[in-house]
């Protein structure tokens, strides 16, 4: 077999060849690649592939990735064709066998607590390999071949209305969560709608408000191109939904909020949830809320938003039961992962279903002794994001007025979503009107160092633009500055 020295091919493929091969630098054999006919009768011939003796300990799926690496060129070859259909099949993998240097570590705490017995939508993954593919095309393209093992894979499932998430690298790991930063595409259904929810995600690895993000983690550097997975799952028609963190130290509780309908909104930040925490002694302590609207799956397809029932409004979305249901799997969920967690989960006929795991990146504030605002506070809300500061009020009803804020400001707004992610880079303070702890807002607030105060009623009247005040994200309260 022909040796190849000197030629550098980036990424995992051409690191785990010189681990394999150890001959130096960049002296290895990839894998040989040819396209041959096989008989007169068959219109497609296949492509045979010679590996070096050390590389048939490797898995199968890591061997097609090392061809998809090594001989694009042959693959893409328009005068021949090669059997992609075979090689996309071995490559996306199911829930159940994901591995996060090869789907990322959101996929990957899927596949441990599916292991594991915990109840996780199943599904499969498209991993970076085809990722690596098809970010050559700056549309992103989806080719035929994979559309076709989509097809496969969602009629063994059951062709069920689905749920296409990111699962990038270095997205929800302890270092960054990067929560909200890449798409989401929720109540997806057939082949050609997941392949073009998948090319939503590929194209949201490069977008805006992810490079701004990474851009503010690395501390200003210049940040590479990040590979991304996407996860197809079947999707939770929920009842109702939300998101739990379990505590970072023993004598912490596990928070809770809910409401509901989808989790869309409560982790977008669009809604005001429901909140419980479960002390140590496993009483609760509940805090509800009136919760106006929710959203659903369309059964024509896509999301809708609709208004809660009068009489439900005020009801707790949770009972003692699905209280307690919900502290023992994200106990559970911890003690398998190895740390404390920030989990996305869903009820749906009585079932509860855990939707998402991930390393908590920053401590929460703890939930205020009292609900009404404490002596000399104008406004209360839910502390989001430790810290005071005091500034210029910037009152914002969206990202029209982004042009307004100004580096030190704080900004009073309506909710946020992640669109609003390169504010927190120059304001000094968030306040919402809606919202929870647990929302992507308050996460990323966190992250950035900067206070929070999140569900302030009609925080944009009663907060005048360009007054002067003093948030206080540790004790959730609002208040005019003394001069």
């Amino acid at each position: 077999m022909e040796q190849i020295i000197g030629r550098e091919v980036s990424g995992a493929p051409e690191r785990e060849l010189r681990q394999l091969h150890g001959r130096g630098r960049y002296r290895f054999r990839p894998p040989r690649a040819s396209a041959q006919p096989i008989g007169a009768k068959r219109e497609k011939p296949v492509l045979r592939v010679a590996f070096s003796a050390r590389l048939r300990v490797v898995p199968l799926g890591r061997q097609v990735e090392f061809v998809l690496a090594f001989h694009a060129s042959i693959l893409e070859n328009q005068h021949i064709v090669v059997n992609k259909t075979l090689m996309v099949e071995v490559v996306v993998t199911t829930l159940r066998n994901a591995k996060a240097d090869t789907c990322g570590g959101k996929a990957a705490s899927l596949s441990t607590m599916l292991r594991a017995g915990l109840p996780v939508p199943d599904g499969f993954v498209v991993p970076f390999a085809a990722y690596r593919a098809a970010r050559s095309d700056a549309g992103f393209s989806v080719p035929e071949a994979l559309r076709e093992v989509l097809a496969r894979r969602l009629a063994e499932l059951g062709d069920p209305p689905a749920a296409v998430r990111s699962s990038a690298a270095d997205e929800d790991t302890a270092g960054a969560s990067a929560a909200g930063q890449y798409e989401s595409v929720l109540a997806v259904h057939g082949a050609q709608a997941v392949a073009e929810a998948i090319r939503v995600c590929w194209a949201s690895s490069s977008s805006a408000r992810a490079t701004e993000y990474w851009h503010h983690r690395n501390s200003g550097a210049v940040d590479g191109d990040r590979d991304m997975a996407v996860l197809v799952q079947r999707m939770i028609d929920a009842e109702v939904s939300g998101v739990m963190f379990t505590p970072a130290r023993p004598e912490d509780g596990i928070r809770i909020e809910a409401s509901w309908g989808l989790g869309v909104s409560v982790v977008g930040g669009s809604v005001t949830p429901d909140t419980y925490e479960v002390a140590t002694d496993a009483t609760i302590r509940r805090t509800i809320v009136r919760k106006t609207t929710r959203l659903d799956r369309d059964r024509r397809g896509g999301l809708t938003a609709s208004d809660v029932p009068e009489l439900q409004q005020t009801l707790p979305t949770l009972d003692d039961a699905a209280v307690t249901t919900l502290t023992a799997l994200g106990r559970r969920i911890a003690g398998l992962l190895g740390q404390p967690q920030d989990i996305e989960w869903a009820i749906a006929d009585g079932q509860a279903w855990i939707l998402q795991a991930r390393p908590i990146t920053a401590s929460l504030p703890s939930l205020p002794a009292q609900t009404t605002p404490t002596e000399g506070a104008s406004l209360a809300g839910s502390p989001g994001a430790h810290g005071v500061v005091t500034g210029i009020a910037r009152v914002l009803r969206g990202p029209s007025d982004f042009a307004r804020v100004q580096p030190g400001d704080i900004v009073i707004c309506p909710y946020t979503d992640p669109a609003w992610t390169p504010l927190f880079r120059v304001v000094a303070a968030v306040v919402t009107e809606t919202g929870g702890v647990l929302s992507h807002a308050a996460i990323v607030a966190r992250e950035h160092g900067i206070p929070a105060v999140l569900g302030v009623p009609q925080a944009t009247a009663r907060i005048h633009d360009g007054t002067r005040i003093t948030v206080n994200g540790t004790e959730g309260t609002v208040t005019a500055a003394q001069d």
